[in-house]
Formats: structure tokens, sequence, C-alpha cells
């Protein structure tokens, strides 16, 4: 493990492990010890599996926000021949917190919308540690246009906390921004991709993530408030955050079940900070596959289709009889 890499506490195993491999590299002159080495590295593999195969929702968040998990500048470098960066909504100045432009994936030509929230604290400072300003969704929407004016399809990467809840955001109408970009995204007429590649914070992860195809990493969240806020409402404590995060089933297995999403894309064994290059590609060969898929739909379909699945988001029945009743009851009051 490289030096300065944060630790999280349930890789406790994984790191003991790790320590006896490096001191084991230093003394490997005998065939004993290149055969102990052997195979501790293939103990290691199987236990990063395993932890990472079995984590609990508050350890998937904290895999989520781990501070050198690929964000989407690494994408944009690694899954994308060409970017060209556009700025500014036109209104008021440039929100670094979601960036924009022109990219190239194989023969498709694509429009990039996606969260950043920087690695430093210069960078965070600069990005609002990912939490966009109405700015930003204005940005994502004008640049969305554009790309449907010539008929490009759109990628979408979200990992935020959420929108920016400050003063200043309110007097710009963050939340009439937002609205104003799921209504716009409800409607554009070219094919649109998301993926939540880290976190999927409330208003400011849906602004940006009405799509025909809505992927998850597989240790990502996508949740309608974080853990900590749900335990201080709930619970009337942060220390209670654990608890909040298993109530509120986002994880990417509960959203898959749920018919949230329609893909998990897998991790590498230790999360996708642990092997960015494996990360990439895995994303780029999502990204390939369902932008042939959906080019050959028409659009008129897509559009249909896009509109009919969030309007369904959140609908259930408990019972089959309830449902029975409600269709009754309705019948009756008409």
């Amino acid at each position: 493990m490289a030096n300065g890499e944060q630790r999280l506490s349930f890789e406790r195993p994984i790191h003991e492990l790790e320590s006896r491999l490096e001191i084991l590299k230093k003394n490997s002159d005998s065939l004993e010890v290149r055969d102990e080495i052997q195979r501790l590295r293939l103990g290691l593999a199987d236990l990063k599996k395993k932890v990472y195969a079995n984590l609990t929702p508050w350890e998937t968040v904290e895999v989520a926000r781990h501070p050198d998990r690929p964000q989407t500048v690494d994408y944009l470098e690694t899954v994308f021949n060409e970017f060209i960066e556009l700025h500014g909504d036109r209104k008021f100045r440039d929100d670094r917190a979601i960036r924009t432009g022109w990219a190239k994936l194989d023969e498709f030509k694509v429009m990039v919308i996606g969260h950043q929230k920087g690695r430093n604290i210069k960078e965070r400072n600069a990005c609002n540690f990912g939490c966009a300003e109405p700015e930003g969704y204005r940005k994502a929407v004008a640049k969305m246009k554009l790309a449907t004016k010539f008929h490009l399809p759109i990628i979408c990467f979200i990992d935020t906390p959420g929108a920016f809840p400050g003063i200043s955001s309110e007097e710009r109408g963050i939340s009439q921004a937002i609205a104003e970009s799921m209504f716009e995204m409800s409607q554009l007429r070219t094919p649109i991709i998301c993926v939540v590649i880290g976190e999927g914070g409330s208003g400011g992860a849906i602004g940006i993530g009405v799509g025909d195809r809505v992927a998850m990493l597989e240790h990502a969240y996508y949740s309608v408030i974080s853990p900590e806020g749900c335990a201080g409402i709930l619970w009337k404590s942060r220390d209670f955050k654990e608890n909040a995060a298993k109530a509120l089933k986002f994880t990417s297995r509960d959203l898959l079940q749920f018919g949230i999403i329609d893909t998990i894309i897998q991790e590498p064994a230790g999360g996708a900070h642990s092997d960015r290059h494996l990360m990439s590609s895995r994303m780029k060969q999502f990204l390939r596959s369902s932008l042939r898929e959906l080019s050959r739909i028409p659009v008129d379909q897509l559009v249909e289709e896009r509109y009919k699945r969030f309007r369904n988001v959140g609908v259930f029945f408990e019972h089959a009889e309830n449902q029975i009743s409600a269709e009754e009851t309705s019948q009756e009051n008409q």
C-alpha cells in the first residue's frame, strides 16, 4: 500500500497481510521465502474479494468517499480519447463542481457531464467538494441541449454528497435549477447514460441522473439523504449513521433489486481506487456497449420510456389486495 493512502477500518486484516508481504520481499533470497510470498499473494487476493464482497452499507459509504477513488476527471483521461471542456452557464459564472465538455469514445462523439470533488484542499475548495450550485446545473442543461442539437449522446458521471445548501445557492434558485434540469433531461431527444461513480446524494445527484440507462459502480451509493443526515433526523444524533445506512437501502444491490438502476459495474477487488486501470477498462466497456445499444432505439421510444421510468420510481404496492382496493376506490370516486 502506498504511503499516505487512507486506510479504512474494515481493511485491517488486509493491511496486516500487506505488511507481512513487504517484510518478506526484503528477504526473498531463499526458495522457501519466495514460496511464502507467492502463498501470501494468493491469500491477499482472496481476502480482498471476501472483505469487499461482504461490506455493510456504512462500509460501502466509506469506500464511495475514499479520497483516492477515481473521479470524473480521471475517467475523462483514461476512458475517452479526447476531451474539450466547455465552461459557464452564460448567466452567472462557471461552477467547477460540474465539468462539461465534448469527448470521444472510440467511434462515438459524446457530451460528458460530471461532478468533480477535487483531490487536494485547493481543488476541493474550488469544486465546493462536489456540491454544485444553481449555475452548475444550468451549465449542464445548456451543454445537454447543445449535444441534442448535434444529435450526440450524453454521458453523466454522478459523484456528489448533494447540491450546495448555502444561502447564496438558495438565493439563486438551487431547487428550481435542479427541477428544470430533471424536466429538460426527461425530454431531450438523444441517448443519455448516467453512472453513479461514488456518492449519489439527494437532489444534487438526480439533477443530472435522468437517463435511458442508469448504472452504479459496485461500491457506490445512491440515496435521498446522507446516512448522517438521516441519523440526525430520526435518531437526533450522527452516532446512528450505521443504522441509518442500513435502513436507507441505498447500495447498488438494493437499487438493482428495486429497479432504480439497470446495471452494476463491478469494481476491482479492493475497490475502484485499488486499480484505476482495470476500473477504467470496465467503465469503457459498459459505456461502449450502452452507446451501441441505445443508438439502435428510435428517439421517440427512448424519450417515452425514459419518462415512464422515472415517473415509476418510488411507486409500489405492499399487497395485491391493497392494489385492488385502491383501484375500486378510484372507480367509486369517479
